[in-house]
């Protein structure tokens, strides 16, 4: 947590403990097969300000036993004007599943006008689900779990609050209470669901930078404190029959020199530490996003939540198939030469046509591209490309800003086409895909659809900025209709911003 003065108003006390049994009834959420045979049990563990790349470097046996029979990944926040990198968005996106445009903790100070109550936290998800499950959060950044303005991240609907004040007791101090209180209540009751939180790891980097030996020590200080939570969870009586999932994350990381909030890659670095039943060992092909920590979660006893933006798995994305495809920069100076993340060769019948595109300029950007987060957001930082959150892997970017940079004739006209779509015997189909569009100029993006072959018609236009939304457009089908195709398409652009799209699908209805 980035620390204001104005934190330890914000608990009037140093020690809360809250306990709520939810007794009113919940709608219920849609709900799956038991995953296995065993118990289900949770432990999500968070370290405030941690970064992958310490953990990995540092004396941490715990952390890196948890990843060496489990699966790890660095993961990518956003930064402002989205959200900027403080721990109170950073928390609120692990917790609830959603990002910042739903949830509304924009800050480390938040009133009421946040959707809190209406995108709550996996815990309380969890409660109103399955109320016979038992819960259990602790946590030493008082607004976690109890807040003065009535809206802490983690509800009084979890059966089992506790509460340390960091800056009233200390940090390291409260961090070994946390750890000593929250084993024995592990070993002891044994929560189907825990979040347990540790706080001192970013006081450390706010002290002395990432790259200070006080930031090293709090790091292995707190693997020592979740080698104490494991060895609580293996001494449980009932282990052998309790499948234990434990996920490791954090709300965001620091500089070398120390503090976050801004739009840097060590600020935006987050990571996903997985083990468990369900793990797929190693590092994943395609990274996992924050939101997807609360959607494990649910997953795990069985649950889904329709309304947040967390998955758990990667979903079918054609523009993944080109993650072997990926070169470094050519005219993108800004990028590390070691960062692969473009190219211009397209997934397997997709087709792009440049015939209108000016010569010259960018040449990553020369008409539609397809690249990763990493280096696109490198390429021209703080312009937006890092409120792209609902992209995933590998996306396309038409990208009329970046192409200009470079000195070019005409215009930017680009059209990114699918394959044909089967859409005999439907009248209408779904089509789905996340759009990250900035529009300025006289520039125009379109949607376009054709059936067998015929011209291409006109089925969305922006009029205005579309930021980091779901598209799902229902599109009328001819009578006797075979086949679609759906392009997406990039004219009169000069240096005129950009449009992104990930995850197209289209069904027939």
């Amino acid at each position: 947590m980035n620390r204001p003065l104005a934190l330890t108003a914000l608990a009037t006390v140093a020690l809360t403990v809250t306990t709520a049994l939810v007794a009113t009834a919940h709608p219920p959420a849609a709900a799956a097969a038991a995953p296995t045979a065993n118990v289900q049990k949770v432990l999500v563990i968070g370290i405030d300000g941690a970064l992958l790349s310490k953990i990995q470097a540092f004396d941490t046996p715990a952390l890196k036993g948890l990843i060496s029979t489990g699966s790890a990944s660095r993961t990518t926040l956003y930064a402002s004007p989205f959200a900027p990198t403080l721990s109170g968005p950073g928390w609120a996106t692990n917790a609830t599943g959603v990002w910042p445009d739903k949830h509304k903790v924009l800050s480390n100070s938040w009133g009421t006008g946040t959707n809190l109550t209406q995108y709550p936290d996996f815990l309380t998800r969890l409660e109103r689900a399955r109320p016979t499950l038992s819960t259990y959060a602790i946590a030493d950044w008082t607004p976690l779990t109890t807040n003065s303005a009535g809206q802490a991240i983690f509800t009084d609907e979890v059966q089992k609050k506790v509460t340390y004040d960091g800056d009233a007791l200390g940090w390291t101090a409260t961090d070994a209470k946390i750890a000593t209180e929250a084993a024995a209540y592990l070993k002891g009751t044994g929560p189907d669901a825990s979040f347990v939180y540790f706080g001192d790891v970013d006081i450390a980097g706010h002290s002395c930078g990432a790259t200070g030996a006080c930031y090293r020590t709090a790091i292995e200080n707190t693997d020592r404190h979740v080698a104490t939570l494991l060895a609580a969870v293996k001494a449980r009586p009932t282990y052998g029959g309790e499948d234990w999932t434990v996920l490791v994350t954090a709300d965001h990381g620091h500089k070398d020199s120390g503090g976050h909030g801004g739009s840097s890659v060590p600020e935006r670095s987050s990571f996903i530490i997985r083990n468990g039943p369900g793990t797929t060992p190693g590092t994943p092909a395609i990274a996992p996003k924050n939101v997807d920590l609360a959607a494990i979660v649910l997953s795990r006893f069985g649950i889904t939540a329709s309304d947040i933006d967390g998955q758990v798995a990667a979903p079918d994305d054609p523009f993944d198939s080109l993650v072997g495809s990926l070169q470094s920069r050519l005219d993108e100076t800004g990028v590390p030469t070691d960062v692969k993340g473009w190219t211009h060769t397209t997934p397997a019948g997709w087709t792009i046509d440049n015939t209108g595109l000016g010569t010259g300029g960018v040449r990553e950007w020369q008409g539609w591209s397809f690249t990763t987060d990493d280096f696109w957001t490198r390429a021209a930082p703080d312009q937006q490309r890092e409120s792209n959150v609902r992209a995933r892997g590998v996306f396309a970017v038409a990208d009329s800003d970046e192409w200009s940079d470079k000195t070019r004739t005409g215009l930017f006209n680009s059209k990114l086409t699918s394959p044909a779509y089967d859409v005999t015997g439907a009248t209408t189909a779904t089509l789905t895909f996340s759009s990250h569009y900035l529009k300025s100029g006289t520039e125009t993006a379109t949607v376009q659809a054709s059936f067998d072959g015929a011209t291409p018609t006109p089925i969305l236009t922006y009029t205005k900025d579309t930021i980091a939304k779901i598209e799902r457009l229902t599109i009328p089908v001819p009578a006797g209709a075979r086949s679609v195709k759906i392009t997406w398409s990039l004219t009169n652009g000069d240096n005129d911003w950009y449009w992104s799209i990930d995850t197209p699908h289209l069904t027939k209805n």
